[in-house]
């Protein structure tokens, strides 16, 4: 920064802290302030903007987790009961809306599908959470079938981590038959997190409801690693 710009700020600082970038923008300009530093000033604005966006977002979606309502296991799986997606939606959209806040997904595909949730406020702050899983072929599904079925398993727990309501997830991630198996890195990954942590895996394997870890299905790696994670703690 030029002594001149230095100079200039420094005879715009604020007297308060009610005022803002734009205030000081607005002081600057009608001083006839130089380019430099009104460029300066402009760029404090947008990260004073950003982060007021940011605390707005912050404060919707504690707002909404006060008012979003159980949601309700309305279908049966593989010896369990399990929220669709339609229920989480119904029972999450009426307290995001009336907070101001919006999703969306954007998904893509190599060896597994990707699926990924933003999560928007109208302040203009918006946040993004990414899950993957490898095609559920499970049954009788068609290659378009089993492509389907992972979006919206994917769809729906995107969505529930991205409000931060990974502790309410319905437990169907445990049991859902949803492919192939975790490969050896998902397992030694796994192993090393369970013994890192300090979890107790008998606890783990019964609440996952699998006799070991290589029963898991590779669809429910990152949902178990999510639990290992809290069990730790």
């Amino acid at each position: 920064m030029s002594a001149v710009a230095k100079q200039e700020i420094q005879t715009i600082e604020p007297q308060s802290l009610a005022i803002t970038p734009m205030d000081m923008l607005n002081q600057a300009v009608e001083r006839g302030a130089t380019i430099e530093t009104l460029d300066r000033l402009m760029s404090l604005q947008e990260r004073w903007e950003k982060n007021q966006a940011r605390k707005e977002f912050d404060a919707a979606i504690a707002e909404a987790k006060k008012k979003i309502k159980p949601v309700l296991k309305n279908r049966a799986g593989h010896n369990t009961r399990y929220a669709d997606f339609a229920a989480v939606a119904a029972a999450v959209d009426p307290a995001l809306s009336e907070v101001g806040l919006s999703y969306r997904f954007r998904t893509s595909q190599d060896e597994r599908i990707h699926v990924t949730c933003i999560l928007s406020h109208r302040a203009g702050h918006s946040e993004e959470n990414t899950i993957a899983g490898p095609a559920d072929t499970s049954g009788s599904k068609n290659a378009i079938q089993a492509i389907g079925s992972t979006l919206t398993y994917l769809q729906r727990y995107s969505l529930m981590q991205a409000v931060g309501l990974a502790a309410t997830i319905d437990d169907d991630a445990r049991t859902a038959d949803t492919g192939e198996l975790l490969n050896a890195e998902q397992i030694e990954e796994m192993r090393t997190e369970i013994i890192e942590r300090g979890v107790d895996l008998a606890k783990f394997l019964k609440w996952a409801k699998v006799e070991k870890i290589d029963d898991i299905r590779a669809a429910n790696f990152d949902g178990c690693m999510t639990a290992i994670k809290r069990a730790s703690k």
